[in-house]
């Protein structure tokens, strides 16, 4: 299978890799080959295989549709773009040696017209780095990490919007933050209460529209006809449609001026748009037939240009003009949020997250078809914790498609995401320099790895930043693939660095002053227990619960384990000066662990909610669906009644003056 392998060279498909162990793994020729034809590449037989290099070969010798460049460096052609002949007086016609062809430095970063050869393309010059937390001259900063939809503010609700993000903005403002980190807000399915995970959306170029809010815009609010669910639990499936025909009966009752006001807001923005609200009133319709996503509706629709959407719109026009409403008011919404954010004196204001990936069905998939990966999706390979390995159902882009592209899909999605904050935290970044692939309806162990033009996208994503003036967070958590930690380092982007994972050689846990400065120095995440659940023991319930404890440890043996842990990390905390807490007395410990993160030398530290009001709950448990409420929970009361509570105003008090004086972890807690 010689050819096979050289193919799946040619496309980036890694034959062998290394797991968490160090262990090397191979992929098999069968996965080789239906990987490499779903990304268009047929491999079934020897024939397809030879036919296959060949169109690889035709497309490297296509001139690029960009040139990702670095300011102020050299840029060596690509062979399409250096082709030169030399015709003598007698008529004879010679090649000439062009191949170490380069473009002169630039030194003016942004995107620029280019014609070399007859060929235009664009030149995309990178700056060095993204901007940086010291640029922005108020030294080291801190913020929480919310999830809205959690969050209760002034006014009942059954979940958080941006209303209640906003108020969040000027409580944490007045009390010292300089960010608020959020989950990601992407178009979610509209009014459809079940997929709902922030990491799983429609698409990542438009918003959730059931987080707007009219009343930041000046509009009616939502009316309340019928009771609202304030349990500890969102209720999704009732909540969501409920407030799509909230949102319905709104914009029956907007005036003629109102509806001009939108139409303006919204003008900029074009086609996609359009084909946002589109794709949003064809899901609706055929969802209630019972079809959900775009490839369970009748094949005629799956074409955005086709004859069947094309006259679906004309004769459905007042319901996209509904959808395009519902777009407009999360995104001014979320806009009059980070203006707040920013008139409190927020040096950032809103971290934005960009999901790593979209729903298979969703807006994304069906409008960009030939810029993402089709026929397969993407996860995580098999590992010791996860001897199945992971498949997350979403689809990412396909390399090939980026490169005709231009990487348009790529920057918009970008530039998307920064339009409303100060910053970006990339999820699962390692994915943009290769992604584990699954063939549809396949194990995860059936996957491979598939590379990205991994330097270019991070200058692009530099470049943004810059255009921008946000800060890039590159979340680096897990098994690094080779050369992705220096590279975003030079790039400026911040890694992070989570409490539980900082472990020295021995399994303690680092000091303070080895936490690596160009991070952003975190508590946990959504997928980590909180500080107050891990030293309760409350994950370890979880998963005995769910059957998830190590193989072959029983619940008593973690425990015993778990006790010489909560040893280890409250030595690191304090050196021992104080006596260590019980097992059920986490507060001391969640005090220290945010006066931890606080005095770290990095630029940014963020702690999420849950750990600075000591929750023992977490968010999201990551490999579960409806095992656990993941994505449910609220919070008991009003954000600013909670933080207004003397154990967590000392604590959110402790992690602000830690940020502002740094010193050594035992004094935070006498």
């Amino acid at each position: 299978m010689q050819q096979l392998h050289a193919l799946a060279d040619a496309i980036g498909l890694v034959r062998t890799w290394w797991n968490v162990d160090g262990a090397p793994q191979t992929v098999s020729d069968a996965s080789l080959a239906t990987i490499a034809t779903a990304l268009g590449y047929p491999a079934a037989t020897q024939g397809e295989i030879a036919a296959s290099l060949a169109q690889v070969a035709s497309e490297r010798a296509q001139p690029p549709a960009m040139i990702v460049a670095d300011i102020g460096q050299p840029t060596p052609l690509p062979a399409a773009l250096t082709e030169a002949r030399i015709t003598a007086a007698d008529g004879t016609v010679r090649d000439l040696d062009v191949s170490n062809w380069v473009l002169p430095p630039m030194d003016e970063v942004g995107y620029h017209a280019l014609t070399v050869n007859g060929h235009a393309f664009t030149l995309a010059v990178a700056p060095r780095q993204c901007p940086s937390v010291a640029a922005l001259g108020k030294g080291r900063i801190w913020g929480p990490a919310v999830q809205i939809p959690a969050l209760r503010g002034a006014a009942p609700n059954s979940f958080g919007t941006f209303a209640e993000l906003a108020e969040a903005v000027d409580t944490f403002a007045a009390r010292g933050a300089d960010a608020v980190a959020i989950n990601p807000v992407h178009a979610l399915f509209a009014g459809y209460g079940h997929d709902f995970s922030p990491y799983s959306p429609s698409s990542r170029l438009y918003l959730n529209a059931a987080m707007g809010d009219p009343s930041m815009l000046g509009l009616p609010p939502l009316d309340e006809a019928e009771a609202v669910n304030e349990a500890a639990l969102i209720d999704w499936e009732t909540a969501l449609p409920r407030r799509l025909a909230q949102m319905r009966r709104l914009f029956a009752r907007l005036d003629a001026a109102t509806r001009e006001r939108i139409a303006r807001g919204n003008a900029p923005h074009g086609q996609g748009l359009a084909r946002q609200a589109l794709y949003d009133a064809l899901d609706v319709h055929f969802r209630a037939q019972g079809l959900h996503g775009w490839r369970a509706w009748p094949t005629p629709f799956h074409d955005p240009e086709g004859d069947a959407v094309t006259a679906f719109a004309h004769d459905n026009a007042e319901e996209v003009e509904f959808h395009l409403f519902t777009q407009w008011l999360a995104r001014e919404s979320l806009a009059r949020v980070q203006e707040r954010a920013r008139a409190s004196g927020m040096a950032v204001g809103l971290l934005a997250d960009l999901a790593v990936g979209v729903h298979t069905g969703g807006a994304d998939a069906w409008a960009m078809r030939g810029a993402l990966l089709q026929g397969l999706t993407i996860g995580a390979p098999p590992d010791p914790l996860g001897p199945l390995g992971q498949n997350w159902n979403l689809t990412g882009f396909s390399p090939r498609g980026l490169a005709q592209s231009g990487y348009a899909p790529w920057i918009a999605t970008i530039r998307a995401a920064l339009a409303t904050s100060g910053a970006l935290r990339i999820d699962h970044a390692f994915g943009l320099a290769r992604l584990w692939v699954v063939p549809e309806g396949q194990p995860s162990s059936a996957g491979a790895y598939l590379t990205y033009p991994f330097d270019d996208l991070i200058r692009l994503v530099a470049l943004e930043a810059h255009l921008a003036g946000a800060l890039i967070v590159a979340e680096d958590l897990g098994t690094m693939p080779g050369g992705f930690g220096p590279a975003i380092t030079r790039r400026g982007m911040l890694g992070m660095r989570v409490l539980w994972f900082e472990r020295a050689e021995d399994d303690g846990f680092i000091g303070t002053q080895d936490y690596d400065a160009q991070a952003v120095a975190m508590t946990g995440t959504h997928d980590t227990a909180t500080v107050a659940g891990w030293w309760t023991g409350r994950d370890l319930d979880w998963a005995e619960k769910l059957g998830r404890l190590p193989e072959n440890t029983s619940r008593a043996q973690a425990e015993e384990r778990r006790d010489w842990d909560r040893g280890l990390l409250w030595a690191s905390l304090t050196h021992n000066v104080a006596p260590r807490p019980a097992s059920d007395d986490p507060a001391p410990v969640v005090k220290a662990a945010l006066s931890r993160i606080g005095a770290a030398p990095c630029g940014l530290a963020i702690a999420p909610l849950e750990d600075l009001l000591a929750q023992r709950e977490q968010p999201n448990l990551p490999g579960t669906i409806t095992e656990h409420p993941n994505w449910r929970r609220r919070l008991d009361a009003p954000l600013s009644a909670l933080l207004a509570e003397p154990d967590t105003a000392a604590r959110v008090q402790a992690l602000d003056e830690a940020r502002k004086n740094p010193v050594r972890d035992d004094a935070q807690i006498r």
